[in-house]
């Protein structure tokens, strides 16, 4: 059995060289190859040190259930926060103390913290906080502004447009990120060089793609991710599981490439879950975690020795990643079993306190000599190269200003949106058919116009249906931009106030196009009055309506956490305007509540319009046996209650609504976080 055990601790020390040597190969490859014609950036502020001292971070678990879901199931604010174990630690008792030049991997099983740890450096610990300890960058406190200025944050789901192209994404990008004094060659050749240091070059001019569009490939996808942050320079670059979805060959080049970004002077780390054996050879740091506790901590060649020492040795041919995650997971399949992984757990996680106490980096130490700082010396040997790029770093005060970034998310709004033509399409021949099957309905009327009943019943349809149809395609739309507008406002990339106008304005001219392929058709061929005056009038009250629709839509899709509940609570609003508009039942008989409610419906005010311009200066024939009468159309107006304001009042009101719907839509972005569903 001894002789075994000294077997195993001799393959193992072998695997550690061999594992060293590939390593350092791996790193000739990175830096010396000539012949894959990458270029090497360094990052040319100054090191930075992240320190994580005894932190201690928890969860409040009934804060994370959405509030309507607690509402669903008839809970009650105060019996939210009653349970017992609703505060769960999610990390405990961590240390942590990484440089420049280091890629630190943080390993483990699913729920072992990995996630919360990111979350909680990056100041986005949203529903947790933070019991003991601190978190230090350059001897600093963190917080967000000084997050803002050196961390990017590269998270899991990519979050990019799909109908721009991967140059156009990083070019729009560098408008925003980069100082307002850089020139327009300087952007385009920092684009440039990161598209060739990510390897992007075969795919630059390609669309980035979505679920129903194709684009690029799933490893450079998560590559354009990471150069979207790596633009604007930052010294501190944090991914949360960058190989997750991506098959072995393309994980692989990825870490690769984060190697390669960590040893030009920057501090590197990412959370994954079991990296393969040529991967786990890339890393220079490894924290291993398990339900929030630090089992180990310490340079990646050294830790299947460090097990060895307390008589878990490595399998031959195994991957230690993989052996030494599924050795300090919590299996939960019986109480006995949870116990025993429980307890083995919390005795590798108070060995290592113990054996790391002694030590400032709290990095486990093969011998008394920093290896880790030998490393480091050899990293930082290549900072000098002739080849290297060298990429300026830059203060936030220095980004273009909320004129400049209005310009380019409008730029990009219009150049996304038509770019979409299989929806643009979609949209146009929805509104072309509801047009031409409501104008067919009413046509045949030449000679004699068409009665009074009938009119009435077509000025409501126009007034009523055409606003309907753009209501929840504009909430899907604002949900499918939601989760990167959240990143995009966190990550501090441009302000609320750039993002707005560029929305408004940017969807004008599908607004434009959508009313005109709307309301033409249906006008000329049910033979409304024909002159010009009354047709522009028309058709800037049914703008106007559609407007009030779209800004309605706007403004629940981001006060609402849910594509439902937007979609649900807007559909009540349009009803109870539809109701109240003054045709379903006359505006006389409703009462009080309803009464009010019309005051504020856009489609009463827009039905009182029409019916003003169509029958104030036209007279009626009304049959009655052999005698027709004479009906002026302004005793129709009087007898439905329409004329009690004039036809300008009308106009104003709905202008007063989209603004009204407007400015709630601003408020909403500004004060409520627009976090997708996914994230709730």
């Amino acid at each position: 059995m001894k002789e075994d055990i000294e077997t195993i601790s001799l393959d193992n020390a072998s695997w550690s060289q061999t594992k060293a040597q590939n390593a350092e190969g791996a790193q000739d490859t990175i830096f010396c190859s000539e012949d894959d014609n990458s270029l090497y950036f360094t990052y040319s502020g100054k090191s930075n040190i992240l320190e994580v001292k005894e932190l201690t971070y928890q969860v409040n678990m009934a804060s994370q259930i959405p509030w309507y879901e607690n509402l669903a199931q008839m809970k009650m604010t105060w019996a939210w926060k009653s349970g017992p174990h609703s505060h769960v630690p999610i990390i405990q008792n961590l240390n942590l103390k990484v440089q420049s030049g280091q890629m630190l991997a943080i390993i483990g099983s699913t729920a072992g913290g990995k996630t919360s740890l990111l979350d909680v450096i990056t100041c986005r610990d949203h529903g947790g906080k933070v019991t003991t300890g601190q978190i230090m960058i350059n001897n600093e406190p963190c917080t967000p502004q000084l997050v803002k200025k050196c961390i990017a944050h590269v998270r899991q789901d990519d979050r990019l447009l799909p109908h721009l192209t991967v140059r156009e994404t990083l070019m729009f990008v560098a408008k925003l990120r980069l100082p307002k004094f850089f020139s327009d060659s300087q952007r385009k050749k920092r684009v440039e060089d990161v598209i060739a240091e990510l390897r992007l070059r075969q795919c630059a001019n390609t669309r980035v793609g979505n679920e129903y569009l194709r684009g690029v490939s799933g490893g450079e996808k998560r590559r354009v991710s990471i150069a979207v942050q790596l633009l604007w320079n930052p010294g501190i670059l944090i991914l949360d599981e960058p190989t997750s979805g991506l098959d072995s060959f393309t994980a692989h080049n990825l870490v690769i490439t984060l190697s390669r970004l960590a040893r030009g002077n920057r501090l590197v780390l990412l959370s994954l879950h079991q990296p393969r054996s040529d991967i786990f050879q890339l890393f220079d740091l490894v924290l291993l975690m398990t339900s929030g506790l630090t089992v180990y901590c310490g340079t990646a060649r050294d830790m299947v020795q460090y097990f060895t020492e307390l008589g878990y040795p490595c399998p031959r041919y195994s991957n230690p990643a993989d052996f030494y995650v599924d050795l300090t997971t919590i299996d939960k399949q019986t109480a006995e079993k949870e116990m025993e992984s429980r307890k083995r757990a919390n005795t590798l996680a108070n060995l290592f306190l113990e054996n790391v106490k002694d030590f400032d980096d709290f990095l486990w130490k093969t011998t008394e000599g920093d290896n880790v700082a030998k490393t480091l010396g050899k990293q930082r040997s290549h900072f000098n190269s002739e080849e290297a790029i060298n990429m300026p770093h830059h203060s936030c005060d220095q980004l273009p200003g909320a004129l400049k970034q209005f310009t380019i998310l409008l730029s990009r709004q219009v150049s996304n949106d038509f770019r979409d033509l299989p929806t643009l399409l979609i949209h146009g021949f929805e509104a072309l058919l509801l047009s031409l099957l409501i104008g067919f309905l009413y046509y045949g009327h030449e000679k004699n116009r068409l009665s009074i009943r009938d009119t009435t019943a077509l000025l409501y349809t126009i007034g009523a249906l055409v606003p309907f149809i753009v209501i929840l395609d504009a909430i899907a739309k604002c949900y499918s931009e939601r989760a990167m507008l959240y990143h995009d406002l966190e990550g501090g990339m441009y302000s609320v106030s750039p993002y707005f106008f560029a929305k408004i304005l940017g969807e004008l001219p599908e607004h434009c196009g959508f009313v005109i392929i709307s309301v033409v058709p249906i006008y000329w061929l049910s033979n409304l009055i024909p002159e010009v005056e009354h047709f522009l009038l028309s058709f800037l009250l049914v703008w106007l309506a559609v407007y009030c629709a779209r800004a309605m839509a706007l403004c629940m899709a981001a006060l609402l956490p849910t594509l439902q509940l937007a979609a649900f609570f807007a559909n009540v609003i349009f009803s109870a305007c539809y109701l109240s508009g003054g045709f379903v039942i006359s505006l006389k008989n409703l009462w009080t509540v309803p009464y009010w409610f019309s005051r504020i419906s856009f489609i009463r005010w827009n039905f009182q319009g029409l019916m003003q311009i169509q029958f104030t200066d036209t007279t009626y024939e009304m049959p009655f046996g052999n005698v027709s009468f004479q009906i002026p159309g302004k005793h129709v107006i009087e007898y439905m209650d329409l004329d009690s304001h004039p036809l300008y009042v009308g106009y104003l009101v709905l202008t007063s609504t989209i603004g009204t719907f407007l400015f709630l839509y601003y408020l909403c972005l500004r004060f409520i976080k627009q976090k997708s569903t996914q994230d709730w």
